[in-house]
């Protein structure tokens, strides 16, 4: 079964990488730490040593138009932290 897997690029993410060597990925909620390593190993060819993943909780939105108030909310993902073995990095624009 595939899986959603989508690199989060955001500042916070690339200090992770730079000092930690650890990878962000926007996963699929049903994607469990084994099907999330394996999927990186295999897309990415890297060694992967740990992975921690969490639920995002989904933010309320509100904007004013000429209409009124419209409200909403982003959707809730997950998010999995992978570390991978010394020496090896993972190359988001290699496999577009």
């Amino acid at each position: 079964m595939e899986f959603e897997l989508t690199p989060i690029v955001t500042e916070k993410a690339t200090k992770l990488t730079d000092k930690l060597n650890r990878y962000t990925f926007r996963v699929s909620p049903e994607a469990n730490k084994y099907e999330i390593q394996n999927m990186v190993e295999k897309l990415y060819g890297v060694h992967v040593v740990k992975v921690n993943t969490m639920i995002v909780r989904g933010k309320n939105r509100s904007r004013y138009t000429r209409t009124g108030i419209i409200k909403g909310a982003t959707s809730d993902y997950k998010k999995a932290i992978i570390t991978i073995a010394d020496g090896e990095t993972i190359d988001y624009y290699s496999n577009l």
